[in-house]
């Protein structure tokens, strides 16, 4: 559980004053809508942040170009990542909410460098509902899905 959760308002967060150069960090990479820089809580070298720079909670936040951008980033940084620090895996997170484990309210993806016996544990209840019912959940995510595709 992380020990660290930011409850600053929108804008005065601890990203946001990263971002505006107000608190130092190590930044790695910089473009017109994202920023990247190392996690302060490493859990294996290359850990890197990557976020927006406009304050957004979470992901429902962001605008679809805001959206591309950070998975644009966060795979340039992996690539960084795997070449600076060579690991057998990569695990890409994103939290939002309390609920989802999110700490800093702005929204941001973790790229952390992956190795065998790591301590990193990444597990949920799996539940297996059924054909008829996962044909509802697809249903209903559709008929949701239309009111934001084209």
């Amino acid at each position: 559980m992380p020990n660290f959760v930011d409850t600053s308002p929108p804008g005065q967060c601890i990203f946001c004053r990263l971002i505006a150069r107000e608190i130092p960090s190590a930044m790695v990479y910089e473009d017109e809508l994202t920023i990247a820089f190392m996690d302060l809580g490493q859990v294996n070298p290359g850990h890197v942040l990557v976020t927006t720079k406009r304050h957004a909670d979470t992901l429902y936040d962001l605008t679809d170009a805001e959206a591309a951008a950070v998975m644009q980033t966060s795979r340039r940084i992996a690539l960084a990542a795997q070449k600076a620090f060579p690991s057998a895996g990569l695990t890409l997170l994103q939290a939002n909410g309390a609920e989802g484990g999110q700490t800093v309210k702005h929204f941001h993806m973790h790229v952390v460098p992956r190795h065998a016996d790591d301590g990193i544990a990444l597990s949920w209840p799996r539940k297996e509902p059924g054909p008829q019912v996962l044909g509802e959940y697809a249903e209903n995510l559709k008929a949701a899905l239309r009111e934001f595709v084209n």
